[in-house]
């Protein structure tokens, strides 16, 4: 009897751990809510991985994509960069100066120590020589300059190339540094019998001839990023921006593909070796930064300029810093939309090691930037003597 008594309390006691075991583990998973998936198979809507293979749910509403802000508790000295270590040429700008707006920017430019600002919607007939003219007359003509630029209307109709190149040589004449290129140019420019205009038409090479002639860059904005040509759904990285501006989805029923458009492209690149060819925004391959170094060492007559995309530098900053300093004779300063403000986040990512901090604009990009703490001698290059070399039209005095 005694016997049985106590075999009874062992079961009971035994009985009574597994069920606490059992308790804790669910507790730990979630309190036995979720589901199991296949390994490597994603979680279902609304759920997320808690543990290898389950999935499950909040127990209190998700916040939206637009509402979650957490809080960073990384303690760390911030090295604000308010200023830039050495002088700036900015080649990509699309801002204008005018008697109302040019005190007031150059205060601005003084304090980020941006020495040059180049406008490239200089525009083309009368109207780029009146901002030449107004330039020219300016007590600060030798802090901006203009690129020219080319309406492709009309191509296909007999003698639009002769004519193109006319107004252009004129206009490099009048004192424009280069030509730049604008996205719609493969996008959405129509031949005159209707056609997509593509970027190698053969029609097109007399206006790339006559910049190598002349001896200026152009500046050649093609595509936007390859997310914009992808679905919008919750696996690209680039939803919220595509949510809030949907005049920047490509569907594949209207538009080319992003790799289309790359291709011609390369190919007008590599058809015209005497051309000097800046690719705005990195040619949007600052997210793959081993097919930029393959467009460099195939195609000498190219560089790369970093307008608009710090936010695909500073989420790899080990191998952009790699990037910049073996490819540091080939990549230009570049910023596109004119915010004093945001300059600084740029010079932070080059010249600083911080680490975890936030971007300017979060429909870019939801995640954190790095410093790359690039070198003296390579933020030299990238801040002015690269550009200096590319541009010849831009002043090549006084620089440190």
């Amino acid at each position: 009897m005694h016997r049985a008594k106590s075999l009874a309390a062992i079961a009971i006691v035994l009985a009574i751990a597994a069920s606490i075991v059992v308790v804790a583990q669910r507790g730990e998973r979630g309190s036995g809510r979720g589901q199991q998936v296949a390994p490597g198979q994603p979680c279902p809507p609304g759920t997320t991985e808690v543990r290898p293979g389950r999935c499950e749910a909040p127990q209190v509403p998700a916040p939206s994509i637009l509402d979650y802000r957490p809080k960073s508790t990384v303690v760390a000295d911030p090295h604000m960069t308010p200023r830039a270590k050495f002088p700036v040429v900015d080649v990509h700008s699309h801002q204008s100066v005018n008697a109302g707006s040019v005190d007031k920017l150059i205060q601005e430019m003084d304090a980020l120590n941006l020495r040059v600002l180049v406008n490239l919607s200089g525009g083309s007939g009368d109207r780029l020589r009146q901002n030449l003219a107004f330039i020219r007359k300016s007590p600060h003509k030798d802090r901006f300059r203009l690129f020219a630029n080319v309406s492709f209307d009309g191509v296909g109709t007999p003698g639009w190339s002769q004519q193109a190149v006319t107004e252009l040589e004129a206009g490099i004449k009048e004192g424009a540094i280069g030509l730049k290129i604008f996205k719609g140019l493969g996008l959405r420019d129509r031949k005159a019998d209707g056609s997509r205009l593509t970027i190698d038409d053969p029609e097109l090479d007399p206006i790339w001839q006559v910049c190598a002639r002349l001896n200026v860059p152009v500046l050649i904005h093609t595509a936007d990023p390859a997310q914009f040509f992808d679905a919008i759904d919750l696996t690209n990285e680039r939803w919220l921006e595509l949510a809030l501006f949907p005049n920047r989805q490509y569907p594949s029923d209207r538009f080319p593909s992003f790799e289309t458009l790359m291709g011609e492209r390369d190919r007008m690149f590599a058809r015209n070796p005497k051309t000097r060819f800046i690719a705005a925004h990195f040619g949007w391959h600052g997210n793959d930064l081993g097919r930029a170094a393959g467009m460099l060492d195939r195609m000498p007559n190219v560089y790369f300029e970093v307008g608009a995309v710090l936010y695909e530098f500073g989420r790899q900053p080990r191998a952009a810093r790699e990037f910049f300093t073996k490819y540091q004779d080939r990549v230009l300063f570049g910023k596109d939309a004119y915010q004093p403000s945001e300059y600084p986040y740029y010079f932070r990512v080059f010249e600083t090691t911080d680490e975890y901090f936030d971007y300017y604009r979060q429909y870019h990009a939801f995640w954190k930037l790095y410093g790359m703490g690039l070198s003296d001698e390579v933020l030299k290059k990238l801040y002015y003597g690269n550009a200096l070399k590319v541009v010849p039209g831009l002043p090549q005095t006084g620089w440190p």
